[in-house]
């Protein structure tokens, strides 16, 4: 009966004012004929299902009072709209990891692996990356602070370097799944992670320390850490000092094997000054250091499928180094009466190999760096009609690289080419505009634009004539919610953003995994992307629930295609072009909910189906998409001193393969098979000073790989952890 109502009253100006309103959205250009199955998608997602149950909520929903939806909703205050905001004004699917969590693992990565819409990639266990709604490595912009975490050398497979922030740094970590193309324009393709961190404050005049100081231990991994963090100040003038220390050895899999070498340790530090000179007036001085010294490469020093002998005899990151240092200057009702933030920041990675083909007598010494600096301005107004915010971010970023080899059998060096080619840089001006807008007592607009000048500058060298590559692009979006009661609300975003090309894919030179050389390409344009989701939330304070259905078509794609010429030692010789067209959808899914005083409940559930073609050949499973995925937990109080937890983690098989994720070692060329895991925690905290935490995962020694990962997951696995605060 609604379906023909819709249909006989307003379907036709409905589907023509949408189209008119998408054709922007979902065409770029005129010779993209492969975008028709998404927008197809789109539009009948929007049009058939989500527009009628939402007209439908609006005409049968009670009336609510223009306030109500707020103030009852869960009241987190996230950064993700480059403003301070309550999370119920933010339309973007959001996902959050709180610091405490992120202490409690070993790196910042591994704590991103129990959030709605995100999958954990390791290829080694000192490094971690996220994939979000498909898209992973470079289509993913990750950020401290609103400062770009990620550089020019960032690659489109999963890349090592959110490991590198300190986790006694980490306030909480803010996970945007979609575009949220005008904040943040390029690379914010697929997803934004963003590291907030601690700020040293205090309440009170008088001057107070506190300490922080945690210590644990794990039997699958070998793992000892300290971690430990001062705070000293008062309410004008605090300031931070943290250290930490972790090593791990051999990782124990599922069964009892021990896979060598996997062991790593890490080290880091920070220091931080925030001062507040007046109650609208505030600076902050942040400076982070963290380095694994010498880190293995799991996928290349064993044997994968498909292969009787490891790719490489040695293969580590020697080291992985990050320093960042940065400046951030706040002022309330200053100048035109608005809201300023100016932050600057300096970041240099160091992307450091060690390198010899299996049973080779060369080896390779890379040196390779990116030094970032960024600039961001922002004026935001908070009104009662519209608030807003506008600025303008700039950033530059600069690359140097060397390599050179030794014979190890006469001790004989020389310099060869590099891996990138040395002085490249990308340089960045973008201006934007984002406007918040609750139009009316139950109704939530926002949305935005960005114009973005991206400059790629690659110097010639012995193998590749020098490249200058402009990109000048406009990207949005626009997003919706609808309170229809107190606490539950639908939304639903549109987005289109690009990401321009960076260094390391246009310039990479080297061995890459999968038994693959790559060559340089200095012809390579941005790739584009269109994303659509909706979805309805509860947010009350027993019931979290979230579920979101999204779409997107990522077009021009860079991919590595072979070139059908091989290596003296038996590499594919690949190159990165734009080839590919990938078409993705999928379900995000989660619940907490508090069944008693005592007792909650949490489950997440994540479903990605992708699908891609490359130039003329026909469509094909999209690669490294992640398997249905989730996990079902319950926390119970036992008394005012203890806390219980349980947990069973699922992933379904995944043999729908790309012809790459064939050829990859790392990935079973049957599919990956489903896996289940259990585990169990307690925690024992008698007073505020005192915290014991015992934990016992993968209680039954299931031996799995997480799909698309270099090694198999660690086997059972005991830990405790000791933290006293005071």
């Amino acid at each position: 009966m609604y379906t023909a109502f819709w249909r006989a009253l307003i379907w036709s100006d409905i589907e023509q004012n949408f189209l008119l309103f998408s054709r922007p959205l979902v065409s770029f250009s005129k010779r993209r004929p492969r975008s028709r199955p998404a927008r197809e998608f789109i539009r009948t997602i929007f049009l058939r299902y989500f527009l009628p149950i939402c007209a439908l909520a609006v005409a049968l929903a009670p009336p609510a009072a223009a306030s109500s939806a707020t103030d009852d909703l869960d009241e987190v205050i996230v950064t993700a709209s480059r403003r301070a905001v309550v999370s119920a004004e933010v339309s973007s699917a959001l996902s959050f990891v709180r610091g405490e969590d992120v202490l409690s693992e070993k790196l910042v990565t591994d704590a991103l692996a129990k959030s709605i819409g995100v999958y954990l990639q390791q290829t080694t266990p000192g490094q971690g990356a996220a994939i979000i709604r498909g898209l992973k490595g470079s289509a993913l912009l990750h950020l401290v602070d609103g400062m770009p975490l990620s550089n020019a050398i960032f690659r489109s497979a999963p890349t090592p370097y959110l490991a590198l922030v300190p986790t006694t740094a980490v306030e909480r970590v803010e996970i945007i799944r979609g575009t949220p193309a005008s904040l943040y324009g390029s690379q914010a393709v697929g997803g934004v992670v963003q590291v907030v961190t601690r700020e040293p404050a205090f309440d009170s005049d008088e001057t107070e320390l506190r300490r922080d100081l945690a210590m644990s231990l794990d039997t699958a991994e070998l793992q000892k850490s300290i971690r430990g963090s001062v705070d000293v100040g008062n309410q004008r003038l605090a300031a931070i000092l943290s250290a930490e220390y972790l090593t791990t050895g051999d990782r124990r899999t599922g069964g009892g094997d021990r896979v060598a070498p996997s062991g790593y340790n890490s080290k880091a530090a920070r220091f931080a000054v925030s001062m507040h000179p007046s109650d609208d007036k505030s600076w902050l001085f942040d400076l982070h250091w963290l380095e694994q010294p010498n880190t293995p490469r799991i996928d290349e020093l064993v044997p994968g499928y498909g292969q009787t002998e490891p790719s490489s005899s040695e293969y580590f990151f020697s080291p992985n180094q990050r320093l960042f240092a940065h400046i951030r200057h706040m002022a309330a009702n200053s100048l035109l009466g608005l809201d300023w933030r100016i932050d600057g920041a300096w970041q240099q990675i160091t992307d450091n190999l060690i390198t010899r083909d299996f049973e080779s007598p060369t080896r390779r010494y890379e040196a390779n760096a990116s030094d970032l600096f960024a600039l961001s301005i922002n004026a935001t107004q908070e009104a009662s009609i519209i608030s807003w915010v506008a600025g303008v971010d700039l950033r530059t970023d600069e690359v140097t690289s060397s390599r050179r080899e030794l014979d190890i059998l006469t001790a004989t060096s020389s310099d060869v080419a590099s891996r990138y080619p040395s002085g490249s840089r990308i340089d960045e001006l973008a201006l934007f505009g984002n406007l918040d807008w609750p139009v009316a007592d139950r109704h939530h607009l926002n949305g935005g634009l960005r114009v973005s000048d991206v400059r790629i500058e690659v110097p010639a060298s012995s193998l590749n004539a020098a490249a200058s590559i402009d990109v000048r692009r406009l990207s949005g979006d626009l997003g919706w919610i609808y309170s229809f009661t107190d606490t539950w609300q639908l939304v639903a975003n549109a987005g289109f953003g690009f990401r321009a090309p960076n260094i390391a894919d246009v310039g990479t030179l080297g061995n890459r995994p999968g038994n693959r050389y790559n060559v340089p390409n200095p012809d390579l344009n941005e790739e584009r992307v269109e994303q659509f989701d909706a979805g309805i939330r509860k947010q009350s304070d027993a019931m979290h629930f979230e579920l979101v259905l999204y779409a997107l078509n990522f077009d021009y794609r860079i991919t590595s295609v072979l070139t059908g010429d091989t290596t003296a030692d038996g590499r594919d010789v690949v190159q990165s072009v734009n080839a590919a067209n990938t078409y993705i959808h999928g379900a995000e899914a989660g619940l907490s909910l508090e069944l008693s005083d005592t007792v909650r409940a949490r489950a997440v559930l994540n479903y990605t189906w992708g699908s891609e073609t490359i130039g003329t050949e026909g469509a094909q499973p999209a690669d490294r998409i992640p398997p249905l995925s989730g996990e079902l937990g319950v926390d119970v109080d036992l008394n005012s001193a203890w806390l219980w937890q349980s947990w069973l983690t699922v992933a379904g098989p995944q043999d729908r393969l790309n012809e790459s994720d064939v050829r990859d070692v790392r990935i079973n060329p049957d599919g990956t098979a489903g896996w289940t895991i259990v585990g169990t925690a307690f925690t024992y905290q008698p007073n505020d000073v005192w915290r014991i935490h015992l934990m016992a995962d993968n209680l039954l020694d299931k031996r799995y790989r997480v799909h698309g990962s270099g090694l198999d997951s660690a086997g059972r696995n005991f830990s405790i952890s000791l933290r006293m605060r005071w």
